[in-house]
């Protein structure tokens, strides 16, 4: 299947703005989206349901699911950027009209939650998407930090490789947990979501893929459960690398110092990935965290183990 690439973004563009998992818990969130976009220099266009509310859901699936393919049918519509994650992406991937996105390429962006559909939009139409903060949390926060802006502005609108994700990064909490350099496209996003999706007809493909992932408020013993699925299913075996973002409030709140011993987050992921015989690179910018770079699903990468870094070496867009 032909690799598509989306329209690069221009200032002056239509984005569509949708909802297609929960909603935000502040309904005046809406109206803070479209102000960050105007101000940003684009013209947003707000979903139909994009206020809905349904039990945990912005919306029920029918009222999502039309949304996210009216924003891909419309020809003014340029990118289509979501709300927020949560829950309930996964529920909209049968309700998805797949030719219709193969024939109406453009950009989908967001993360968490939204790995659902980054994931299906692989396996079915081989479209690059954007997994990246979304309107919810840092890109309508004035605040947002210039790291993350930037990363976001320079992959949906250069029509050139974006580089290292770790461009002027101030962290520094990388480690390499084994050394090596790989290539290969990438795939991923939020290990919950990538673990959900195996077995279903949604599931990528990860042979010969540098696998990226974070998570957020997950134990240590639920990340395990996590990454021995990924080894118990033959998945891990299959990659180039992996790249490791940050895994916030990952930790157990109920370990006491001199206690009981338990592992840590960082603990497990060292356990757990000690084994392949691939470059291994945690701690890089991205997550449920501020500085979160923006990372272009099915692009070609490097994952350099001797640098700690991952380099993106192939445009997001056209």
């Amino acid at each position: 299947m032909k690799l598509l690439k989306p329209k690069r973004l221009c200032f002056g563009d239509t984005i569509g703005i949708v909802a297609p998992a929960s909603a935000p818990p502040d309904p005046k969130a809406v109206d803070r989206a479209a102000a960050a976009l105007e101000k940003y220099g684009f013209k947003p266009k707000l979903a139909k349901n994009v206020r809905a509310r349904h039990g945990f859901l912005a919306g029920t699936d029918r009222e999502r699911a039309t949304d996210l393919m009216a924003m891909f049918a419309d020809k003014k519509v340029d990118a289509i950027i979501c709300l927020r994650g949560g829950y309930g992406a996964a529920r909209l991937l049968e309700r998805l009209d797949y030719e219709v996105i193969r024939r109406n390429p453009k950009i989908l962006s967001g993360y968490s939650d939204i790995t659902s559909l980054h994931g299906a939009l692989a396996r079915k139409v081989n479209l690059i998407s954007i997994h990246a903060p979304m309107l919810n949390g840092a890109l309508a926060d004035p605040r947002v930090p210039e790291f993350t802006r930037r990363s976001f502005l320079r992959t949906v609108m250069e029509a050139r490789p974006a580089g290292s994700i770790s461009d002027g990064y101030e962290g520094k909490m990388v480690s390499v947990l084994r050394g090596g350099v790989a290539a290969g496209r990438l795939i991923g996003g939020n290990l919950s979501l990538l673990c959900a999706s195996l077995g279903t007809p949604f599931a990528p493909s990860f042979k010969g893929k540098i696998l990226f992932f974070e998570d957020i408020s997950e134990k240590p013993y639920r990340l395990d459960r996590m990454l021995t699925q990924l080894l118990n299913a033959g998945i891990l075996q299959q990659v180039a690398g992996v790249a490791v973002g940050v895994n916030r409030d990952c930790n157990d709140p109920d370990a006491k110092p001199g206690g009981e011993y338990r592992q840590t987050a960082a603990d497990v992921v060292k356990e757990r990935l000690a084994t392949l015989r691939v470059p291994v690179v945690t701690g890089l910018p991205f997550g449920h965290v501020d500085l979160n770079a923006t990372i272009p699903v099915g692009v070609k990468a490097i994952l350099d183990g001797n640098k700690g870094d991952l380099i993106i070496t192939e445009a997001a867009v056209r």
